[in-house]
């Protein structure tokens, strides 16, 4: 058993299940996605983490895929540096892309989803994660199969639940149906982008699965790849990471950043700086997180720091969410003006959330 040099505590981090399981998790938690093992490497990711852990964020997001497998390298290494006991923190990583090319290097076989597994708790240097995630859904393997080695992978103790990114509703409902007939494990939580400018699928495609199953979200980009925060309203800072992550990521969101739509975008966020200002006393951002984690379907936010005090700044939101009253919200929804429309009711009454009239 390794020494344990820091004891977690939760401070004043709100904790929400993970969809309908028994797993409580941070409302804000850290992810590596675009950091660990590429633009951030060695003491810096240490001391991101570390800070992460004193203000109460105990959950971590990784994926095999990022940075190729060094950005959960980096983090199994930091966590083990920093002693942090293992029963006090909340590790997932997603499977699918792969680390390297392969017939059977990347998907959902059965085959990559136990061997790929095993590969990420190497990295992390861990027996097990808490979440395994299949981070797209493979239309190459039978769902059965998918849902059967995710299954394995939990009776074996390599992970405790299982969950989903980036699957449409009609994928998880199928994975539902699988696992209810034959006994399976059911998925938990799906972890997909929402935020102020992306809310179609998050509060409209997966509203029945919040009602049937208490699927659960992990959001991440809740920034909207930082345009949200308003730092892109003037340009291209230097050291952003549209800026350190050019040739791909960058470029993509530097091409919306110029189109009619992310044109649109920075007027709204403008908008929203100056009631953010006036009316709550806070950033753009921390409206921005704040709106997220209001929400009751959102089990964690998912952040991303390239700096500690990053992270220290976007936790402020958690003094937010109180402040945003029905009225506020209004205000929200007039700037953004793209609210999700419900089913067609045509005329009739809608039930209450006990199915009654």
């Amino acid at each position: 058993m390794s020494e344990v040099k820091i004891e977690y505590e939760v401070k004043n981090m709100p904790f929400r299940r993970l969809g309908p399981s028994g797993l409580r998790v941070p409302l804000f938690s850290l992810g590596g996605w675009l950091t660990f093992g590429g633009t951030v490497n060695g003491d810096p990711v240490k001391e991101i983490v570390k800070t992460a852990i004193e203000n109460g964020i105990n959950m971590f997001d990784e994926a095999e895929e990022y940075s190729k497998g060094n950005s959960e390298r980096e983090l199994g290494r930091v966590l083990k540096e920093l002693g942090v006991r293992r029963a006090d923190y909340v590790l997932t990583t997603k499977i699918f892309w792969g680390t390297r090319p392969g017939p059977n290097n990347g998907g959902l076989s059965r085959k990559h989803i136990i061997e790929g597994l095993k590969e990420s708790l190497a990295r992390l240097q861990t027996d097990y994660v808490d979440v395994v995630f299949a981070h797209r859904a493979d239309h190459n393997v039978p769902m059965e199969e998918v849902v059967r080695a995710f299954s394995w992978v939990i009776d074996q103790g390599l992970a405790y639940y299982w969950a989903t990114s980036e699957w449409t509703s009609r994928e998880i409902e199928e994975a539902f149906l699988i696992a209810e007939k034959y006994g399976l494990h059911k998925p938990v939580a799906e972890q997909c982008q929402h935020h102020l400018f992306h809310r179609e699928r998050a509060e409209g495609e997966y509203a029945p699965l919040y009602k049937k199953h208490h699927y659960g979200t992990t959001v991440f980009s809740a920034l909207a790849s930082g345009i949200l925060t308003g730092k892109y309203n003037d340009g291209v800072p230097a050291g952003s990471r549209v800026d350190t992550n050019k040739g791909g990521y960058g470029d993509h969101v530097l091409k919306h950043l110029q189109s009619a739509e992310g044109q649109e975008q920075i007027r709204k966020v403008k908008e929203l700086t100056q009631l953010a200002e006036s009316e709550l006393g806070c950033s753009v951002t921390h409206l921005a997180l704040a709106w997220v984690a209001r929400n009751p379907n959102t089990s964690t936010v998912i952040l991303g720091a390239t700096k500690p005090e990053q992270i220290i700044d976007n936790l402020k939101a958690i003094d937010v969410i109180p402040k945003l009253t029905p009225e506020i919200l209004e205000k929200i929804e007039n700037i953004v003006e793209n609210k999700p429309k419900g089913p067609p009711t045509y005329g009739r009454p809608l039930l209450d959330r006990f199915g009654r009239l």
